[in-house]
């Protein structure tokens, strides 16, 4: 793995690891609040619920107090009072399954206003859905001198089995038990959508973390897209200014070996031919001719010369002193007499030294690749200096090539990979067109104006 991909995932997992458990304490916290919540909330309700039945449970013994009190004066009249006092309770009511009931110390129901068939029947047997005995829970709280019971009862107006908080009370003279209650779907109901917006809240609290959370993934990304673009050009510029010393070591080279071929190895060789000559001259001017002799020296005095046009062939190859020395047109002129051209010649504006070799060399592989593969009958090559920028264009009626697959091949356009690489490092461009019977390679090289003379054009036809 890049050490700029560790970089990034050193920066990437601290963060997402420190979101992920933000995530789960904020979740945990606010799961337990909502709980505690919840309870409180179930708390107050129920609590203030129960004080409300049981002031309706002392409004209605209230109301049949005097009944219930008479009573002992007047034991005679008793079942009459608590006919009345039953009748009194039944038309008490507090909304629409708000009531009292009324049963017997036995399970026998006395007065039921909202299901009128229970009054007489034994309900002392009676079970909820779960098996509990619903009256006998209610009987022995009342025993106990009063309190509150949970149960299951029918809700009157939906007819369905619903939670219910009651509060009963005895009446111990006339054995009777007495209470009311409310039904606890509505508490369920408040408490669920009191759980359901606390849920939303976490949700959305959730949500807002994973927004920041992939806030901060982006910035990460985006600082990290900024770090390789800037490395990424930095490297470029480094390949480029490792380009350039490469090349230009390259051409200082190639001046070094060319210099010494041309002032070395050439200088002796034209010495050894001078002297082959003049032995040779000596050999006819003498009295004792050795024919065998004369003819290895004139052998010799050819081949010497053959060596020496060899030598000064690969001298200029290398490096060219006129490109030095006059400049890249007078160069380009010679290259074209080189390859069988003439050229016709104006004095062109002094460009920098890089720039003479770039050109130099992209005509030198451009007319290289005329003679060996473009099969063409004839040539053009034009230099042209303007004010902001110098054009060299090469063009020839030979059969042509795919560009495309010159530029993405491993084998073939080696040399026209080797013209781009050159013209990128000076900042030029390298255009190319070719189908059969015309093909224009275009090399083009910005200068600074103020270091020109006026602008000329060279051109040539092979």
């Amino acid at each position: 793995m890049k050490l700029k991909a560790k970089i990034v995932l050193l920066a990437i997992v601290p963060f997402l690891a420190a979101i992920a458990s933000i995530e789960i304490g904020v979740r945990q916290e606010a799961t337990a609040l909502a709980d505690t919540q919840h309870a409180t909330t179930q708390a107050a309700y129920l609590a203030s619920k129960e004080i409300e039945l049981k002031h309706y449970v002392e409004l209605a013994t209230t109301a049949i107090a005097p009944l219930y009190n008479a009573g002992q004066d007047n034991a005679r009249d008793d079942a009459m009072l608590r006919t009345r006092a039953l009748d009194i309770l039944e038309k008490m009511d507090f909304g629409k399954d708000g009531y009292f009931f009324v049963y017997d110390m036995h399970g026998r129901s006395l007065m039921h206003p909202r299901e009128p068939d229970l009054v007489g029947r034994d309900l002392w047997e009676l079970r909820d859905p779960q098996g509990k005995l619903t009256i006998q829970q209610l009987l022995a709280t009342a025993t106990r001198g009063g309190g509150y019971v949970r149960y299951v009862w029918h809700r009157p107006s939906t007819g369905k089995l619903a939670s219910k908080l009651g509060y009963v009370v005895p009446l111990e003279r006339w054995g009777w038990m007495i209470g009311t209650g409310i039904y606890l779907d509505d508490v369920d109901a408040t408490l669920a959508d009191i759980d359901q917006r606390a849920a939303a809240n976490i949700d959305r609290t959730m949500q807002w973390i994973d927004a920041i959370a992939l806030a901060g993934l982006a910035v990460i990304a985006l600082c990290a897209l900024v770090l390789n673009v800037t490395e990424y050009r930095s490297a470029d510029a480094k390949l480029k200014r490792l380009a350039q010393q490469v090349v230009d070591s390259q051409e200082n080279e190639r001046a070094r070996l060319s210099r010494e071929l041309h002032d070395g190895i050439s200088q002796m060789m034209v010495s050894v031919k001078l002297l082959l000559e003049s032995a040779l001259a000596r050999f006819e001017r003498s009295d004792v001719r050795v024919p065998a002799a004369e003819a290895a020296l004139s052998t010799s005095v050819a081949r010497i010369g053959d060596t020496l046009r060899e030598v000064r062939r690969i001298s200029h190859a290398l490096r060219p002193s006129m490109l030095d020395d006059l400049g890249v047109a007078a160069a380009l002129e010679q290259l074209t007499f080189f390859f069988f051209t003439q050229i016709a010649h104006t004095h062109a504006a002094a460009l920098p030294e890089a720039v003479n070799t770039v050109l130099f060399r992209i005509a030198q592989e451009a007319l290289t690749n005329i003679v060996r593969h473009a099969q063409a009958s004839s040539a053009a090559l034009s230099l042209e200096v303007s004010s902001d920028a110098v054009t060299l264009t090469i063009s020839d009626n030979g059969r042509g090539f795919d560009v495309a697959h010159a530029l993405v091949s491993p084998r073939a356009g080696v040399g026209l990979r080797n013209m781009r690489e050159r013209l990128d490092v000076l900042g030029g461009k390298l255009s190319l067109s070719s189908q059969a019977g015309h093909t224009i390679v275009t090399a083009r090289v910005p200068i600074v104006a103020s270091g020109l003379q006026s602008p000329a054009l060279q051109e040539t036809s092979l």
